[in-house]
């Protein structure tokens, strides 16, 4: 089980809950939000994990995801990469039918799937004080920076951490 590194939004704006919250496995979660998108709706769900960062924190930000129309590189998704495996990563290659996904947050490693295992498509970055949607040109060119800092995104990344 990972750790979060910073205190959960709730201990930090002083919010008080009378309930828990309830986790759902990944794989009964992010297999709902395929159905879902699959019968035309669009999903939103919560970021568990730091594979995305630092564009996406883990239980901080959700996305809006909504189905897959046309894939491009650089596109965020929601994929099934085995059976009821789902990873929520950007594209770094599209070649006939396969795709070649990988984390923000990586710094090496990369996965495989088929444009049809590609559940949906994220739209829309939801932080606890604004949304973005996926087409703002900052963002973008954030993201195509980022991709181009691969080489030297192990240290980047360190410097966020301690900064978070």
């Amino acid at each position: 089980m990972l750790w979060p590194v910073r205190r959960s939004y709730r201990q930090r704006n002083g919010v008080q809950g009378t309930e828990p919250r309830k986790e759902i496995p990944n794989r009964v979660l992010l297999g709902l939000a395929r159905d879902v998108i699959r019968d035309g709706h669009t999903a939103t769900i919560f970021v568990k994990g730091y594979s995305m960062r630092p564009f996406l924190e883990h239980q901080r930000d959700r996305v809006i995801l909504d189905a897959p129309r046309e894939l491009h590189v650089g596109d965020a998704v929601l994929a099934e990469i085995e059976p009821d495996h789902y990873v929520l990563h950007r594209i770094i290659g599209l070649e006939g039918d396969d795709v070649t996904l990988m984390g923000d947050g990586n710094i090496r490693g990369t996965e495989h799937c088929r444009r049809k295992d590609v559940a949906g498509v994220v739209t829309h970055y939801l932080r606890p004080q604004r949304t973005l949607p996926a087409t703002d040109r900052r963002l973008q060119r954030r993201i195509r920076l980022w991709r181009r800092l691969l080489p030297v995104r192990r240290y980047l990344l360190f410097i966020y951490k301690e900064m978070v």
